[in-house]
């Protein structure tokens, strides 16, 4: 058996709710609390594989009935992206050949920390150096896993606003061509299945909010 039983699990956190003397995110705060019904313990792990981006455990662990499972998992540093937002509204996406999707992608500017780097310092150099553009403000927005089923890997996205133009220096081997598109254009790209990638999305989200006074 891979997974914990689920029987009698499903909607027992129903029932957790906010008291009155507590601020809104309560709730969240205690579904989030550590619950012996589904913790699942580490017994051994194996490293697989490292690379210069991520490396490769496999685990053994302990399931909550009794039963032991294997988790695959990819070990990754982290990065960050940032939707730089132009004062007529449109955001900044780069148009990218992604080897594993076989495709063009459209994305936010974006890339992994370096060592020592927070994700504000890696979001401003990204932009730089993907788009030459320096940004006068930027504000975190999110904080994005991109599947926690297999990966730590973690993706911290900003909006970038009071922009100027620098240079831009892309790393060795990374071609990136720079649009400007309206951002109604995006929800709409996002809403077809012709964006999809997640950081781009959450910035998009974002960014409308705050257009509309709502975050």
């Amino acid at each position: 058996m891979d997974k914990p039983e689920a029987a009698g699990l499903a909607g027992a956190g129903a029932g957790v709710r906010a008291r009155p003397d507590e601020g809104p995110l309560a709730r969240i705060r205690r579904l989030l609390e550590p619950d012996p019904r589904l913790c699942e313990r580490v017994c051994s792990t194996s490293a697989e594989w490292e690379g210069r981006v991520f490396s490769v455990e496999l685990l053994d662990v302990a399931l909550p009935d009794g039963s032991h499972g294997r988790r695959e998992l990819v070990r990754h540093h982290g990065g960050a992206g940032v939707g730089a937002i132009r004062e007529d509204g449109c955001i900044c996406l780069v148009r990218q050949f992604r080897v594993a999707l076989g495709r063009v992608s459209l994305e936010i500017p974006a890339g992994r920390l370096e060592p020592g780097e927070d994700g504000p310092r890696c979001a401003a150099r990204e932009l730089g150096e993907e788009t030459g553009l320096v940004a006068g403000r930027l504000e975190p927005v999110a904080r994005s896993l991109g599947s926690p089923g297999f990966t730590d890997e973690a993706t911290q996205v900003f909006l970038a606003y009071e922009l100027s133009a620098g240079s831009s220096h892309p790393d060795e081997g990374e071609l990136v061509d720079v649009a400007w598109v309206p951002l109604d254009e995006v929800l709409a790209g996002i809403r077809a299945g012709l964006i999809d990638d997640g950081k781009t999305i959450v910035a998009a989200q974002a960014a409308a909010l705050r257009a509309h006074g709502l975050a």
